[in-house]
């Protein structure tokens, strides 16, 4: 496969020589000079210049202007690889806390730097004499991993709330500490982050929970005073107690937190998995011998679907986060299920996931994963033919043999099915015994209630 973050990194070095060619300044600018600096390879580029969007469209044709009022020109390279590249610009009021009313355009860069977010993100870069150029003090910044607003943190919040979570999530992903005035900041527009969309929200979430540091991420959130506006299920598990033998760890926010520490490059829903599985525990909290959450699973899986939906999630990535918090608890009775249910339980959609949340839920209690261990082996034993086998009946067959089709149906089949997964059934004709034992029963009970 090709390395598009290379082929991005050439179109844009190239975008770069053929502007300065044409008399223009242009520079590498934010995310991809921040990272480029501590040694991480960037996914994007950007590219910062004077150009005006027309007399850069005019260099590159094919190029499309996808953000006219902001000056961005996209430029492409077979489709795959592309480049943004904005005009230097500074900015007036922003009235919806999330985009300004007026920009104008400018021909000095360190103009466009003060109306970047953070100072880590407003570095400019030559790459073709590697030279840096900082108006911000970023680079001090990015020595001693510190998160700061560049200009007044007060104001960089208000002009763009979404910034709050993006600060949030720049901190974890990089582990930086994040300045007390940026922190204070933060505190005081944490209320705001309600006027953002919920996609934008949704997203910037999902992003502090995969990109890596998802516990700080999470501690963070707590701390701005973010978490209770965003996910206030979540918040509501702080405080709560555990039963000490399962939970020496203490209470479920404490929980919560040691499986977002222990979890590594998460699948989006397993990640959301981890972070929703226990939500129903507050509500069901009760002491009666000992403290005790009865139906948690069930109340957590509609308070999940319930945050899902508010965050505009896709109805498929509901369903799978929806399942891992419903068969969360589903594990303590594994060892004790017949083979038939067991196989059921083993062929759930995405059971890896399953398997993964149940071995983070142990790691982050008691420690012991019997279980897991228990489950792997049966994966390993069981071969795909025999958690999945072809079936030995169906309702036409059930039609063919003279059979009314009925809500008997589906017992019966499920029955046949059972058997089948048990061993105890191997061919049709057996399985189509069993079917005529459980409708010539049905018939019955009909035929009796109508005498």
């Amino acid at each position: 496969m090709p390395d598009l973050s290379r082929e991005r990194e050439a179109l844009a070095v190239h975008i770069i020589q053929l502007l300065r060619d044409h008399d223009r300044k242009a520079f590498l600018v934010g995310g991809c000079v921040r990272d480029r600096l501590w040694g991480i390879a960037p996914k994007d580029f950007d590219v910062s210049t004077d150009a005006r969007p027309e007399q850069i469209r005019s260099l590159f044709p094919g190029s499309q202007l996808v953000g006219a009022k902001f000056g961005v020109v996209l430029v492409k390279r077979n489709n795959d690889v592309c480049v943004e590249v904005a005009t230097f610009r500074s900015e007036g009021e922003y009235l919806d806390g999330r985009h300004p009313q007026e920009v104008q355009f400018e021909t000095d860069p360190s103009r466009d730097a003060q109306r970047r977010d953070f100072t880590i993100n407003g570095l400019f870069e030559d790459p073709l004499s590697s030279r840096i150029y900082d108006f911000v003090d970023g680079q001090r910044d990015l020595r001693n991993r510190v998160l700061r607003t560049i200009g007044d943190p007060n104001r960089r919040f208000e002009e763009d709330h979404l910034r709050l979570l993006r600060g949030v999530r720049f901190a974890a992903r990089f582990q930086l500490s994040v300045e007390e005035e940026t922190m204070r900041a933060m505190q005081r527009f944490a209320p705001s982050i309600v006027h953002i969309s919920a996609e934008r929200i949704r997203e910037e979430l999902a992003r502090i929970l995969i990109e890596g540091g998802a516990r700080y991420g999470f501690e963070l959130l707590d701390s701005t005073k973010l978490l209770e506006h965003v996910l206030p299920e979540v918040k509501a598990c702080q405080g709560v107690q555990q039963p000490p033998e399962f939970h020496p760890e203490g209470d479920v926010w404490q929980h919560i937190l040691l499986m977002l520490e222990t979890m590594k490059k998460p699948s989006r829903t397993l990640a959301w998995g981890v972070v929703l599985h226990d939500i129903g525990k507050p509500p069901t909290f009760r002491i009666a011998e000992r403290i005790r959450f009865d139906g948690h699973a069930e109340v957590g899986t509609e308070m999940a679907r319930s945050r899902l939906v508010q965050l505009k999630t896709s109805n498929e990535e509901i369903e799978r986060v929806a399942s891992l918090v419903a068969n969360h608890m589903r594990f303590k009775d594994v060892p004790n299920m017949r083979v038939s249910t067991l196989k059921r339980f083993l062929r759930t959609p995405h059971f890896e996931e399953h398997l993964e949340l149940h071995r983070l839920d142990c790691l982050a209690s008691n420690g012991r994963t019997d279980v897991c261990e228990f489950v792997e082996s049966k994966l390993a034993e069981f071969k795909t033919e025999q958690l999945r086998p072809a079936r030995l009946l169906t309702g036409n067959d059930l039609i063919k043999a003279g059979y009314a089709p009925g809500p008997a149906f589906k017992k019966a089949i499920e029955l046949a099915e059972t058997a089948q997964l048990e061993g105890e059934i191997e061919t049709h004709e057996q399985a189509l015994a069993l079917a005529r034992q459980v409708l010539n029963e049905d018939l019955q009970v009909v035929r009796n209630s109508q005498t």
